[in-house]
């Protein structure tokens, strides 16, 4: 059984929370989350805490509370703190820069890549090589952040490539001769 799912999560003050049916939404001055909660979640509020608990006795019910308990804290939480990645690009002639809706990347190809940044994230570019993703959805951010990273990991001989901030990426020795 999860423990996590026993956990309560705690509302800050200015965070509201409302079941309607199977959606579940929470809200603040930043924005708001939607999450569909499966039939085997129950949902309780008291004295400004989240209580998960699940219906059953089948083991996919208690599989899945815990997760459902987990998605609520990172929708909180975002809109408390708010969920930021951050990658750097290295690599001779390497570069980003916002353009519009656009991320456009210069990556050693024939071509530039422009790709779009989807609502409720915001991208920022400093010193051409450092980008900074911001956005209350964890979700959207670390999947937006692996796209970038998508279109040209870092690779091992060189170390060229688009990382995660502070990501170590294991060198290899050359061929030898």
């Amino acid at each position: 059984m999860s423990r996590i799912g026993k956990k309560p999560i705690v509302l800050p003050d200015g965070v509201s929370f409302s079941l309607n049916g199977d959606n579940a939404s929470v809200k603040n001055s930043k924005g708001e989350l939607f999450l569909t909660i499966p039939e085997a979640v129950s949902i309780e509020e008291k004295d400004n805490q989240l209580y998960v608990s699940f219906i059953g006795e089948r083991t996919n019910n208690k599989a899945i509370y815990g997760t459902i308990r987990s998605l609520l804290s990172n929708m909180v939480e975002g809109l408390t703190k708010g969920f930021v990645k951050e990658l750097e690009i290295q690599g001779v002639g390497f570069r980003a820069s916002v353009k519009g809706g656009n991320l456009d990347l210069n990556l050693g190809k024939s071509h530039p890549i422009f790709h779009p940044i989807p609502e409720g994230l915001k991208v920022e570019v400093k010193n051409d090589t450092h980008i900074i993703i911001e956005g209350i959805d964890k979700q959207k951010v670390g999947q937006f952040a692996a796209e970038i990273r998508s279109y040209y990991p870092p690779e091992p001989y060189k170390g060229k490539g688009v990382r995660y901030l502070g990501e170590y990426v294991r060198r290899k020795a050359g061929k030898s001769v």
